[in-house]
């Protein structure tokens, strides 16, 4: 019988508690000792309790650049503390600082994932002590030694239907009727390191894209800052781990979140990215017909309108995420896998990439 492996997890914003919550779960069930670590970011915090996840607070949420920056002693000193009593065998994390950093320092495997291609200067401050980087296949950038590929999106993690079941009932819950339709707008605060120097929708657009949607469907906005009041209206309400089931039944996503996009896209919803940040998976999901990428602000209404009145897209996209997902691995299990038997796992992909086409 296997020693039982100890695992800590970094996780540094919400999204990342989607990605790893399976994860957690099937590293639970088959033995290991776990430990998630997070930054105090927007809902993680909730999110954590939702999925019964054990965790400690590293850090609160600082705005600003130069307030992040000054806080990092205090996050890394924190990290080191709870690695010495925790003593993991392997630290899993978004290329955060600390993890990259104190990992290295201490000789503990530290597996990191990343999906943002042009982040370069956090890349050049962690990816060199990072022992095994994995990416999505569609990720432009070549990390160098132990870059692992797989065929799938960080979304996976959480969206495969091997792992994600919708749930009619939330369409109670967010007081829709049967036949009702309804979209979904996503405004991001742009204070994220990798929206430095990025752009969305300005305001004149936004009340455009309100107005002219709302003539055809429901409108739903979810938002990372705080809503102008004429907004108030539009507010989407339901508890924050009930998104996604949200998302699964929109006939439209539209918004400057990247990951909601993608989101959207792996659930075979008609999406909308308006955001001048671009990465692969955008290009790989437009390859597949799933999302429609813009750079700027040209032509957002007009897609937008031809998609809500177009009665037969939702059916389409369905078709298409069909043929997305026979593409596509159970990243979660593909991972899991690839932690158990680390780093026997490692050298096993090296050889042969294709073994990952097992976990489908």
């Amino acid at each position: 019988m296997r020693k039982i492996k100890k695992i800590l997890i970094d996780v540094g914003h919400p999204a990342q508690v989607h990605q790893f919550k399976y994860l957690y779960k099937d590293l639970k069930d088959n033995g290991f000792e776990v430990l998630v670590v997070a930054k105090d970011k927007e809902v993680s915090e909730y999110l954590l309790k939702a999925y019964d996840i054990e965790y400690l607070i590293i850090d609160k949420t600082k705005k600003g650049i130069f307030s992040k920056i000054l806080n990092l002693p205090i996050v890394y000193k924190k990290m080191f503390k709870i690695i010495k009593l925790f003593k993991p065998d392997i630290i899993l994390s978004r290329f955060s600082f600390q993890s990259s950093h104190l990992a290295f320092l201490l000789n503990i495997p530290h597996i990191g994932f990343t999906d943002t291609e042009h982040v370069n200067l956090s890349d050049k401050l962690t990816v060199p002590f990072v022992d095994v980087k994995i990416t999505a296949n569609s990720y432009f950038k070549n990390l160098g030694k132990n870059h692992i590929r797989y065929n799938g999106n960080i979304e996976l993690f959480y969206l495969h239907p091997k792992r994600f079941k919708s749930d009619i009932k939330i369409k109670e819950e967010l007081g829709i009727k049967e036949d009702e339709r309804y979209a979904i707008i996503r405004f991001v605060s742009w204070d994220a390191h990798h929206d430095i120097g990025q752009k969305g929708m300005s305001n004149k657009i936004k009340h455009e894209l309100v107005k002219s949607l709302c003539q055809h469907v429901k409108v739903f906005i979810t938002s990372e800052s705080k809503l102008p009041l004429e907004f108030k209206q539009y507010q989407i309400t339901i508890p924050p781990d009930r998104i996604h089931q949200a998302i699964a039944f929109a006939d439209l996503y539209v918004g400057e979140g990247g990951t909601m996009a993608s989101e959207a896209a792996c659930l075979g919803i008609p999406s909308v990215y308006v955001n001048s940040l671009d990465a692969g998976v955008f290009h790989e999901e437009e390859k597949y017909g799933l999302l429609y990428s813009f750079r700027n602000l040209e032509g957002v209404i007009e897609k937008v309108l031809d998609i809500v009145t177009n009665s037969k897209i939702k059916i389409e996209h369905k078709k298409k995420l069909d043929k997305f997902l026979l593409d596509k691995i159970n990243v979660t299990s593909f991972v899991f896998w690839f932690i158990e038997n680390y780093p026997k796992s490692k050298a096993i992909l090296k050889e042969n990439p294709d073994y990952q086409l097992r976990f489908k």
